[in-house]
């Protein structure tokens, strides 16, 4: 029987529109998150799955209902506790990469793992995710010097070098071609094998669902599948 590694209950988020309605943009979401697998939140842009995802990784907090990962609540914890929880336990990878242009491959791992007060070998760790993330032979050039694909592998790295419980992942392969957004995809199963790593990501892509573990397909803020 699988473990989850998050619990969605009841979740909603209300925003307040510039005419002062009331506009729920989640109404009511319960999903469970299995650990040490690929969950897809599936949806067209605008269906809530990014403010879905900004609320499971305690980056925003919903207007009513709960979250809960790894057996903590979300409601229970500090300002302080959820930063924590989003520096030292989780790996964030975005559709824009997000990688530091003045730092290479190598350095921007680097930094990653110092924002984690990384304990370990940094110098070891940085080399073992480049490598498996095939780019041992890239890791001192700069982001200008690499593909989209390529700097969407060094933000993939950075993400899991700390050895987070779980990466939340917003349309990684959204800026990339189809053969490098499979790459990413087929990055991210293998990652959940050989490190246990739990992976939420955002699509819209439908060639990318059967590649999920779990797929929930959102829209207009429910989960319809």
């Amino acid at each position: 029987m699988d473990m989850n590694m998050i619990q969605a209950r009841n979740v909603k988020r209300c925003f307040t529109l510039g005419s002062g309605e009331p506009f729920y943009a989640l109404k009511g979401i319960n999903i469970d998150v299995p650990a040490s697998k690929l969950t897809i939140l599936k949806g067209r842009s605008g269906s809530g799955k990014t403010t879905l995802l900004n609320i499971l990784s305690a980056l925003d907090e919903p207007s009513e209902g709960d979250i809960m990962i790894d057996d903590r609540i979300f409601s229970e914890m500090s300002d302080i506790q959820k930063e924590e929880l989003r520096r030292y336990e989780i790996g964030f990878v975005f559709q824009s990469v997000a990688l530091i242009p003045i730092m290479n491959a190598y350095e921007n791992v680097d930094f990653g793992l110092r924002l984690a007060n990384y304990e370990g070998n940094r110098d070891k760790r940085i080399k073992e995710v480049l490598e498996m993330v095939g780019l041992s032979s890239r890791m001192y050039h700069m982001p200008n010097q690499m593909s989209g694909g390529e700097q969407q592998r060094v933000a993939i790295a950075r993400a899991v070098a700390h050895k987070p419980k779980v990466i939340f992942a917003d349309e990684p392969t959204g800026a990339l071609d189809t053969a490098s957004g499979l790459n990413v995809m087929k990055l991210f199963k293998e990652l959940v094998g050989k490190e246990g790593i739990t992976i939420v990501m955002t699509t819209h892509d439908p060639n990318l669902m059967e590649l999920g573990d779990v797929v929930y397909e959102i829209e207009d803020g429910e989960i319809i599948a």
